[in-house]
This record gives C-alpha cells, structure tokens and sequence, in this order.
C-alpha cells in the first residue's frame, strides 16, 4: 500500500477552518492538529493567501482564539468530503419560485388601511398609547418580513444590538397604523406581578388590577417585551402560555380566569444576546439563556445596524436642506466605524442612530463637530472612548484649528 502524502496527512489533521461571511478582507483561520502530543496548530492566511500567523498552541488557548474568532464574526466550514448531491437539488428553487407569490403586496386598499413600507397594512382604533410618527423614519429592506409577519399575527422577536432600531421598528409601525402600543422592559426590577397582575386594597375593597399582559390582550394593543432575555424564569414561563397565536392566558391568581386574545393583539419580544446574538453575551452583563422550545415559539430576526446609505438617507431626511448629501455620508460613515470597533470591544458603548441624530442636531447649531459631540456622545463615554471617538472623527472630518 502506498504511504500518504504530505498534503493527505495534514488533511487528515485538519479540524477546522474559520472565515468571515461579509469581510472578505479579514482571510482565514484553520486549526490542525500538531506533530506535538495535545497541542494545535493555528495558522492565518490573508485575503491575498499570504501566511500572516502559524503557530502551536495548548488547548486552553485554542479555546480562547475560537471563542475570540466567534465574537469577531468568523464562522466554522465542514471539511468533510463532498457529499454526492441530492436527487432534486436542482429543481427545489424553480419549483419554489412557482410556489411563491410574484407580489404579496398587492391587496386592494381600503379606508382602514394604510401602506406602510410598501405593504397594506390595517388600521387600528387609535387613541392615546398610538406612538408619535417620526417622519425621517426609514423602513428599509429589513423591515418588509416583519411587517408581513405582523399581519399574520406571528409572536416576533427582534435581537440584535443595542440601539440598532429593534423597539422603534415596531413602534414606527404601531405609529402609522393608529395602533396603541405597551412596553414592558425586563430590567430585573420587572415583577410576575407586574406583567400578569395582582390584587390590592383600594378605598376598603380588594380589587384586581390587570399586569401589561392581560391589558393588552383584552383591548387588542400591542405589546412589546423589551430585553426579553433578562426577564425572570416566572415570566418566561408565562408568556409561553400566549404565544401560540390565539394563545389564551390563564390568570390563576384570579380565580383560573382564562383571557382570550383580542383579534388586534400582537406580542414582541426584543433581545441583545439570543440565538446568533450569543456570541455577545459577555457585552450583556445579566442576559439569561433561551431554550430552543422557547425561542421556537417565534419568528426571531436579526436587526442590524442601518446600512451607511440608509443611515445617510436618515440623516437628509431629518435635517432636511441643512445638510449635504456628501455630510450625511461623512457622518453615516463615523457612526458605521464606532459601531465596528464597538463589536471588536474597542469600544464599550454602541453609537446608535438617536445619538447620531442628537450630535448632528447640535452640530448644526454650533456649527463645530468637536463642541457638539462633548455633551452628546464624549461625556456619555469613557475618556478612553472617547479618544478613539475622536480620533474616528478626525480622521473622517479636518477640523479647523
């Protein structure tokens, strides 16, 4: 029998390789096992097939890259031989596109509905708790699923991080349909009681007061469960009970009265470090882990950050006129590179699209970047943060001296 080749060896010894979806700039990891008892090698090649690093490392500090390349965004590739395609491999997109609507968008309008990111969408009976429109809002691409999943009544959950839109999406929504709105934000402070309901002594009689939960789902308003993910086991368990759609709640503390949903009512969820969020659980002090069946119950999407185009385009539409196509993307484009340093943990805080607008707003009013950023974003931060802010800000902007 022949010897194996140099090449079929280290094949053999390969465990896996590491690679960014999206930066194609950022090359590749593979680790392989070494010539030396319980020891790996690591080796990096750059985009350009370079060897930048290739060295030996125990296994506790291979667990330390592989949790550290899973933070960056890298992700693991098979390297299994190719397995023998199956039989309707090649027919399963075509009859899929055969199945599937050219434009669900198309519903004939009536008076109680209203187009919203390009999708018919009904009115609600409006009232106090309907959010106020933002104008400059933008539903981009990301949003049309969750609309329709709205329309559906599907429990939707949003993760994502923080300050990338998640609860303001819905509430934008809610605002252009006269839909009222509640939020419950799972901060640890949050109560069962608080959520489901509790009894109490007013005026010498004792009287039940309805949590978030049962108001919403007997007046048919909207509710949204921020931070899902540092709610307390009791209330998970509790919104299990209501998240099939036409899911009924079972108040046992009243007496096992049961709260069937109004037809108007729709349950969301936000979370920072869930599902493919994992990852960043250590930026997330306290969040709890989701069980699959759990997060089974809903349809959960990602959100991310606003594009630096859309972001430009929020930025032209709020400061309308005040502002340059060209600066808008300046600014879109300094907020987009903190937000990147901010997922590599050069940063500590996120520079969400608020603090974008606010900065710009007092940009405009004392028409110097430096002296508007101190009150809206260097005092907010660390000094350390804000040196790196600052310095991602001279390097986009030539300051005056």
């Amino acid at each position: 029998m022949n010897e194996p080749t140099e090449k079929q060896v280290h094949d053999q010894s390969l465990l896996g390789i590491y690679d960014h979806p999206t930066d194609v700039t950022a090359g590749q990891w593979s680790v392989s096992r070494s010539d030396r008892p319980h020891m790996y090698r690591i080796a990096h090649r750059r985009s350009s097939g370079e060897m930048h690093i290739d060295t030996v490392v125990d296994l506790d500090n291979l667990e330390s890259k592989l949790q550290k390349w899973r933070r960056e965004g890298f992700v693991r590739h098979e390297t299994d031989m190719p397995k023998k395609e199956p039989a309707h491999r090649a027919t399963f997109m075509k009859d899929l596109r055969a199945s599937t609507p050219s434009d669900r968008a198309t519903a004939p309008l009536s008076a109680g509905t209203a187009i919203v990111g390009g999708v018919p969408m009904p009115l609600g009976a409006s009232g106090p708790l309907v959010p106020p429109v933002n104008p400059a809002y933008l539903f981009a691409a990301r949003s049309e699923n969750v609309l329709f999943d709205i329309l559906e009544n599907r429990r939707i959950m949003l993760i994502g991080h923080t300050g990338t839109g998640k609860t303001s999406l819905i509430e934008q929504v809610a605002a252009h349909t006269n839909q009222g709105v509640l939020r419950s934000n799972m901060n640890g402070q949050t109560t069962v009681g608080d959520f489901v309901g509790f009894w109490t002594v007013k005026g010498g009689e004792t009287i039940w007061v309805d949590g978030v939960l049962p108001t919403a789902m007997r007046e048919g308003l909207w509710l949204i469960v921020d931070e899902v993910d540092f709610a307390e086991p009791a209330i998970l368990a509790v919104l299990t009970a209501v998240l099939e759609p036409g899911g009924r709640l079972l108040l046992k503390e009243k007496g096992n009265e049961i709260v069937a949903p109004h037809p108007s009512f729709r349950l969301f969820a936000t979370a920072n470090a869930v599902g493919s969020m994992g990852q960043y659980r250590h930026l997330y002090q306290g969040a709890n882990l989701m069980n699959e069946a759990f997060l089974d119950r809903w349809r959960v999407y990602h959100i991310d950050y606003l594009s630096r185009e859309d972001e430009a385009r929020v930025l032209e539409r709020t400061f309308s006129g005040r502002i340059s196509p060209e600066m808008a993307q300046t600014l879109a484009s300094i907020a987009a590179e903190c937000r990147e340093a901010f997922i590599r943990e050069d940063l500590a805080s996120a520079f969400s699209t608020r603090r974008l607008l606010d900065w710009t707003e007092l940009m405009l009013r004392t028409g110097n970047p430096e002296t508007a950023a101190g009150p809206t974003i260097y005092s907010k931060i660390s000094a350390e943060d804000a040196a790196l802010v600052r310095s991602i800000i001279q390097h986009h902007i030539a300051l005056d001296d």
